[in-house]
């Protein structure tokens, strides 16, 4: 059976409906999340949200933590493809570094850093769950696949500097240069 938003229109008609119903059921979530904390993410909400039933968004998202995981990389998108940019033909430590410090600048100039931030005081787990932020560390720093323990540091190192930035970026960057580089030599 098609789903029918309240105007009486079938948002799923055309296309490929799985593919769509994802779509408008992500688009919803991060837009629930930008607007309300992602420890209010819902499904409740984003059903109303998307004015389908709780089992269209199962059957066409997954549950909480998919959707989680969705909105963490939509989130993070504009700031993946610009550290991408800036890491692109580094290696190693060179690599790591500088994956860290645009990552940084990014995050802090970020209109959802502060929904991040005040989310991440709040003691939730629901960050540290996600393999989202550990496998955009794994491609960003240019880490090997099989090596988790490293992606979960940098994430690790990424968020106490964001919770307890360095006097500067200068200050930063030499602390990145001092003690992460010779983990990466």
């Amino acid at each position: 059976m098609a789903t029918v938003s309240p105007r009486g229109d079938d948002w799923l008609v055309g296309g490929d409906r799985r593919a769509h119903a994802a779509e408008r059921i992500y688009a919803a979530a991060t837009e629930l999340v930008a607007r309300d904390g992602l420890d209010s993410l819902d499904i409740d909400a984003i059903a109303a949200r998307v004015h389908c039933s709780r089992a269209t968004v199962y059957r066409h998202a997954g549950g909480k933590s998919e959707i989680r995981d969705a909105v963490l990389s939509r989130l993070a998108a504009r700031i993946v493809e610009e550290v991408r940019r800036q890491v692109d033909g580094l290696a190693g430590p060179d690599r790591v570094v500088t994956a860290i410090v645009v990552a940084l600048r990014l995050i802090r100039s970020d209109p959802m850093a502060d929904l991040l931030m005040t989310w991440l005081r709040s003691g939730s787990g629901e960050l540290t769950e996600s393999r989202v932020p550990a496998a955009f560390a794994t491609e960003l720093s240019g880490l090997a696949e099989n090596d988790p323990a490293a992606a979960a540091w940098i994430v690790r190192l990424v968020l106490s500097l964001l919770v307890w930035p360095g006097a500067d970026a200068d200050a930063e960057h030499e602390m990145l240069r001092r003690f992460v580089v010779p983990a990466f030599t």
